[in-house]
């Protein structure tokens, strides 16, 4: 089992930044894949980004490339999302996933996801 807890979200400015964090439990972080997804109100949930066991691939939606990085810390059990010039659209609770299996990562069919954290943006 694998427990994930997101923190960093609030509120920001257009332009700003904000890094969102997401502690996992148990002993084997490190050969999960781990994610980010985002849920704006009255919108599906969408991919962000993605980062595989090792942190050397990583991968990106479109809207949000160039603008945000995903990173992870093993020895922490920690996977991060930079998020640098926000945009209101941006506007969204934003989710940690955790599989074993990237694709499923990927396509949103992870085993494991947060509670969510919420990002404001203000124009």
């Amino acid at each position: 089992q694998v427990q994930l807890v997101e923190s960093g979200g609030g509120l920001v400015q257009a332009g700003g930044s904000l890094r969102l964090s997401c502690a996992a439990s148990g002993r084997t972080f490190s050969s999960y894949a781990m994610g980010w997804f985002r849920q704006a109100p009255g919108k599906e949930r969408e991919f962000v980004a993605d980062i595989d066991w090792s942190g050397g691939r990583t991968a990106y939606a479109d809207s949000v490339k160039g603008r945000f990085t995903i990173s992870r810390n093993n020895a922490k059990n920690t996977v991060y999302l930079q998020m640098n010039s926000l945009k209101p659209e941006d506007t969204a609770v934003y989710y940690c996933t955790a599989d074993q299996l990237p694709f499923r990562v990927r396509v949103g069919n992870p085993d494991y996801w947060g509670q969510g954290t919420q990002v404001t943006v203000s124009s």
